[in-house]
């Protein structure tokens, strides 16, 4: 039996919450990998805001020794992965580095939506997959049922899915024993020419950059001279290691394994991610395919309070994006909020998660506009722009037609909620597609628009279902809409941070809860204050703030007074149209803050 024959490469699947960073602990505790006194909960989730949040937001390595029931050693490399749909990019390029997968479902839970959407990406490339049913300890489990739904939502074979609770460590052994069983061995040959796939990088501020790789053929040892295939750099391997999950330097990485590689590297933007490694010396002729590069979807502009702090916030967000290629971000300036930049994510927990490391690792106050999506701008002569920012629409007269993307949304729910979700859907322009059923569990298929499920679709759906439905989604695409560009001018004057893009059957409602909310939090100045909300040249909603009015009449009485009154009172209301031409009205942080909450339920 060669060495390529002992390796098992899998990765960790399931839903958010079904327990897969607790049962790679258990692993690596009976492996060995970690002593009792190394080891705490989630090893695996090294940033606070992981263990915080009790979530996996980046995919990790780890190489483990087992010894089998049949006496032999074999050598396991896993990949712990994210659960949550704006992190699936990770899950899909580990999938890569893999075999086979560990599919663990929450058994008093059941399937879920991201349960599903992992497997699928797993069965695409052809990965054999163990079926894990996770927290048997719990009184609520219900293994048949689980067992059920699993077959007939995913249509994989349950028979030899393993009961456990990553809990009190009951299966583990089970587990491992059908990892070593199921999963095939990877295919690789180590005398054939170096072929390497890189998986991941990071930046290390002590090392430079860290790439981690899965070597396919041939073996990579310390000091030769690699080649990147995509940019045709060449550079001299500094180190070779592997995580045990501690980093350990080791002389080789054979076929067949996956560990990490330094060679001094100080930019993430020369190791693109899918790139194939080749030895300079002996060239492939083809490269590997790789994977997609991941798309920003959701974009917003990120301003500091305190405009002082934009240099801190430049720095933060250049440090931020050494780990994280799937984040872009461009300077942009805004008349109300000052100096910025427009940032791209590919969900809201991802911007939710940036936001709060500047937050906190920079110590930076930072206002978010309101997230927006990107729309293709069809134009009369021809050409098609991305609009990233909505204050940046061409003249409407120039536009032939308006694109923006569609998901396609897979939601799984307890039927007694059935009603309100689809009225949900509906009330977001959602186009049903499919729906069925796996015991007393709704499995609804709709399509709908990007821009209707970025702002507050999952927390509505959190609370009308009590926590109980789940949701995914995919893009497919974008289509042609009725959208318009809503834009509010205060005391005549537009408001660029506020502009936002809707569609034109929202648009009169919306532009009046904008306008209410502005006269609520703008105080009132010496003069009146219009607010409108205007599509192109049209108004469309208007509120009034009443200016301060001062009594010039008290001291006025005796003979001539009504004229004199009438004089005052001319020459008041003329200071006041002069007030208003000059004034400039001052709209606070709040106010914006205050519209950027405005969800589109209202």
């Amino acid at each position: 039996m060669s060495k390529i024959d002992h390796i098992r490469n899998f990765a960790i699947i399931a839903h958010i919450d079904h327990g897969k960073s607790t049962i790679a602990d258990r692993i690596i505790h009976k492996c060995g990998g970690l002593s009792d006194r190394e080891m705490k909960a989630q090893v695996l989730d090294s940033m606070d805001i992981e263990r915080e949040r009790g979530i996996t937001i980046k995919a990790q390595t780890v190489k483990l020794n087992y010894k089998s029931k049949n006496g032999k050693n074999y050598i396991l490399n896993i990949i712990d992965t994210p659960g949550h749909v704006d992190f699936s990019y990770e899950v899909s390029r580990s999938l890569y580095a893999c075999e086979g997968s560990i599919l663990i479902v929450d058994s008093t839970q059941g399937v879920e939506a991201q349960t599903l959407a992992n497997v699928y990406q797993a069965l695409e490339i052809n990965h054999e997959i163990v079926p894990v049913l996770n927290k048997i300890d719990l009184p609520a489990s219900d293994i048949d049922r689980t067992k059920k739904q699993i077959e007939d939502v995913i249509g994989i074979d349950t028979s030899n899915a393993v009961p456990c609770s990553g809990k009190t460590g009951d299966g583990i052994d089970e587990i491992l024993e059908k990892i070593i069983e199921n999963l095939p061995a990877p295919l690789g040959n180590k005398d054939e020419k170096l072929k390497c796939l890189l998986v991941d990088s990071w930046y290390d501020s002590y090392l430079g950059v860290v790439i981690l790789v899965r070597v396919i053929d041939g073996k990579i040892t310390k000091n030769i001279k690699v080649k990147m295939m995509s940019t045709n750099q060449e550079y001299v391997v500094e180190k070779v290691g592997v995580f045990t999950p501690k980093p350990k330097n080791i002389d080789e990485l054979n076929s067949g394994e996956i560990g990490f590689i330094i060679t001094g590297i100080k930019s993430l933007s020369e190791t693109k991610v899918g790139d194939t490694i080749c030895d300079s010396n002996k060239t492939l002729e083809k490269a590997l395919p790789g994977f997609k590069p991941s798309k920003p979807v959701v974009f917003c502009g990120l301003f500091p309070v305190d405009s002082s702090e934009y240099q801190k916030l430049k720095d933060g967000l250049a440090k931020l994006k050494l780990n994280d290629s799937s984040f872009s971000y461009e300077a942009e300036s805004s008349s109300a909020l000052g100096l910025g930049f427009r940032c791209g994510f590919l969900g809201l927990l991802h911007l939710e998660i940036i936001t709060e490391r500047l937050e906190r690792e920079f110590d930076i106050n930072l206002i978010t506009t309101t997230p927006g999506v990107v729309y293709k701008i069809h134009l009369n002569k021809g050409e098609i722009i991305d609009l990233h920012n909505p204050s940046s629409l061409p003249d409407p007269t120039l536009i032939k037609f308006i694109e923006e993307p569609w998901i396609k949304a897979t939601i799984i729910t307890p039927d007694k909620y059935l009603g309100s979700i689809i009225k949900l859907c509906q009330n977001k322009r959602g186009i049903q597609t499919n729906l069925n059923y796996s015991g007393n569990r709704a499995v609804l298929n709709y399509e709908i628009p990007l821009n209707e499920v970025v702002f507050d679709f999952n927390d509505r759906l959190k609370s009308m279902t009590s926590g109980y439905a789940s949701f995914d989604y995919e893009i497919v695409g974008h289509r042609e809409g009725e959208l318009v560009k809503l834009g509010i001018l205060v005391n005549s004057e537009p408001v660029d941070a506020l502009a936002m893009m809707i569609h034109k059957e929202f648009a009169q409602s919306i532009g009046r809860i904008v306008c209410e909310k502005l006269k609520d939090l703008i105080p009132r100045h010496n003069f009146m204050i219009p607010i409108q909300a205007a599509i192109g040249g049209k108004i469309i909603a208007r509120e009034t703030i009443k200016g301060f009015k001062k009594d010039v009449l008290t001291k006025i009485h005796g003979g001539g007074a009504r004229d004199r009154k009438r004089k005052l009172l001319e020459k008041q209301k003329k200071g006041k149209v002069r007030s208003k031409q000059f004034g400039k009205v001052e709209i606070p942080q709040e106010a914006f803050i205050g519209v950027l909450k405005i969800n589109n339920s209202e």
